[in-house]
């Protein structure tokens, strides 16, 4: 009854806020590479956008080679007071007791959105907004960029304070610094070698060690190779980007790693901090930007937008519904419509939104893509295969930089067994755009298979391992190597169907993320990666989610295990499972490919990261 109470209060008072805020003067400030829409005045506005473009700028001098810029502006709703700021906010951030957010960047493979409230006062109330701007920034980089250094950068650059007449960049970050001094630093050889995979890269007793020994390792060494006029920074840059091994590469460019360490101790332990200040006045001509009243419509299109990618359905709908009884043929109104049903699976809803947007406005590339993307899923006609393959076409032609739609158009032609040569190089250009995203190049990785080419497929995908943030994209990179070297010989290649995810709905309930883990050895994540193909047998269950089994094959049975068993990735190839299928219960004598870390001793049970089961 409580929590009920609770979630009325929320969704009254998240009403209100939407209800006070809908009639508040809205302008729009368009920049060349942000677009500042604000409930406040034309000024705070403007210097919103300036303090923008000047941080572009900063990034561009320290970045040269780095793609600084989205695919399309990035939208900053810049809200003048704490009641408009939780109008927008995910709902998550409105429960009592949760952090009180002042900004956030929202990051999407569409659209990229900054909200950030004007009335704050304290120190570095946009920490969250310029980390995550960092990590935009050299997001084509990950491929190469060891985590240390990513964060690193991304905890050096979110206490910049953009000033009227300067930019402050490597202010101190107090909370790193009492953070290390009341621990023991990790050994350098071990914070170079974490990867993305790396209990101290996730977990969050380790996490917060790791973050703040990286800042503190980047502030030391950028402020040391301005102190003595030397660029080891940049040497280690080039060398893991030429793939040379993390420690190897400190060695080289930074020397013996004991000294490094006591010489990062020294640091951590000194009175003050430098920083760098930077002229900003000069950097950027306001006097390019276009500033426009909006209307409320304008206004509740672009807000009910936000609503919908942070996941505020009902409140999207609201204003959605309120746009469209005023302007029926509101084309933004129809495409964040689309949105909502699309990721709804509502995939006929999605197609008529879509469509009549694409009718409305020939101009909107994301409604375009996604028209075609809706499209996709219907039976094949000829005709609905010309609308597609045309959308497709003129989603690239309106945004040549929009990765997404080369990537579809490529796995079009391919669907099709067209054109593979140009898929091919549409494939390339949306990894050229986005290099990070790896379901791209598990796309390139099958059309190489359809192209006859096995070889070039294994190496990408082993490549692609290192970009792999969690288990589930590592398995199905794993997966997809292990798919391939069963059909590695062309000529007796057959087509085989795509792994279908299974989610299981058992009678007993999951295991929540916070709940206690077992008691099982945890030493097992750290071994190497392997994939084992077999049947599986003496699976045992228990308390709270600990799964057991033997995989026997052709060699040796393995002993596996996974300590919270609803979350390995399972998937089935070639058939359609149950939907209700109990793990502990249904997968007793099926055959499947494994994948799983070793063992720290050749005893050890290895712990399972993914399950393909097979017919």
């Amino acid at each position: 009854m409580l929590l009920r109470s609770v979630l009325a209060f929320l969704l009254v008072a998240a009403s209100a806020a939407l209800a006070a805020t809908r009639d508040d003067p809205w302008v729009e400030v368009r920049a060349p590479h942000f677009v500042v829409i604000s409930n406040s005045s034309n000024r705070q506005a403007r210097h919103v956008a300036a303090g923008f473009e000047r941080m572009r700028a900063v990034f561009h001098n320290k970045f040269p080679k780095a793609r600084v810029d989205a695919s399309s502006p990035i939208i900053v709703l810049a809200v003048k007071d704490r009641k408009s700021f939780q109008a927008l906010e995910p709902q998550a951030y409105l429960a009592k007791g949760q952090l009180d957010l002042t900004g956030l960047f929202l990051r999407t493979p569409e659209k990229n959105y900054v909200l950030m409230r004007l009335d704050v006062e304290g120190e570095h109330p946009y920490a969250t907004i310029y980390h995550e701007y960092t990590h935009f920034i050299t997001s084509h980089d990950q491929q190469w960029m060891p985590p240390w250094l990513n964060e690193g950068l991304a905890e050096f650059y979110q206490t910049t304070e953009i000033k009227d007449k300067e930019v402050q960049l490597g202010r101190p970050s107090v909370e790193n610094i009492l953070i290390l001094r009341q621990n023991k630093l990790l050994p350098l050889a071990t914070l170079f070698s974490v990867d993305r995979n790396s209990p101290y890269y996730h977990e969050e007793n380790k996490a917060s060690m790791f973050y703040a020994e990286s800042w503190a390792l980047t502030h030391y060494l950028e402020f040391k190779d301005r102190r003595e006029h030397t660029s080891r920074l940049e040497q280690y840059v080039s060398l893991v980007s030429n793939k040379v091994d993390p420690v190897t590469a400190a060695v080289t460019a930074f020397g013996d790693l004991k000294s490094l360490e006591k010489n990062l101790n020294d640091y951590i332990a000194q009175p003050t901090f430098p920083y760098v200040t930077s002229p900003g006045s000069a950097i950027v001509d306001e006097s390019s930007f276009k500033l426009e009243t909006l209307s409320s419509t304008q206004a509740d299109a672009v807000r009910a937008d936000f609503l919908a990618y942070c996941r505020r359905v009902k409140d999207s709908r609201a204003l959605l519904e309120r746009i469209l009884r005023q302007d029926p043929n509101n084309t933004a109104a129809c495409e964040t419509l689309g949105y909502l049903a699309y990721h709804e699976g509502n995939m006929e809803a999605a197609a008529k939104y879509y469509e009549q947007a694409v009718q409305l406005d020939s101009r909107s590339a994301l409604a375009h893509y996604y028209f075609a993307r809706v499209s996709m899923q219907k039976p094949f006609s000829a005709e609905n295969a010309t609308r597609i393959e045309a959308s497709l076409r003129t989603s690239i032609q309106l945004n040549p930089e929009f990765a997404p739609a080369f990537d579809l158009l490529a796995q079009f032609c391919a669907t099709h067994n067209r054109n593979l040569e140009e898929a091919s190089l549409l494939n390339l250009k949306a990894i050229e755009l986005e290099p990070s995203t790896i379901a791209f190049r598990l796309n390139r990785a099958n059309l190489l298979m359809q192209m006859k080419r096995p070889n070039d497929a294994i190496t990408l995908l082993q490549a692609t391992e290192k970009l792999a943030n969690n288990p589930r994209q590592l398995s199905e990179i794993l997966l997809a190597q292990v798919s391939i070297q069963q059909n590695e010989n062309p000529s007796n290649h057959q087509e085989e169907p795509v792994p279908q995810p299974i989610n299981l709905q058992p009678a007993d309930e999951p295991l929540a993320d916070d709940d206690p883990p077992s008691a099982l050895p945890d030493d097992s994540r750290h071994g190497p990666k392997r994939t084992t193909s077999g049947t599986l047998k003496n699976v045992q269950c228990s308390s709270p989610a600990v799964m057991r089994l033997m995989v026997e094959g052709s060699a040796k049975p393995i002993s596996l295990h996974a300590r919270n068993y609803y979350k390995v990735e399972y998937s089935a190839m070639g058939f359609h499972p149950s939907a209700n299928m109990n793990p502990c219960k249904d997968l007793e004598a099926m055959h499947a490919t494994v994948v799983y870390f070793e063992g720290a001793t050749s005893a050890a049970e290895g712990q399972i990261i993914a399950i393909e089961l097979r017919k």
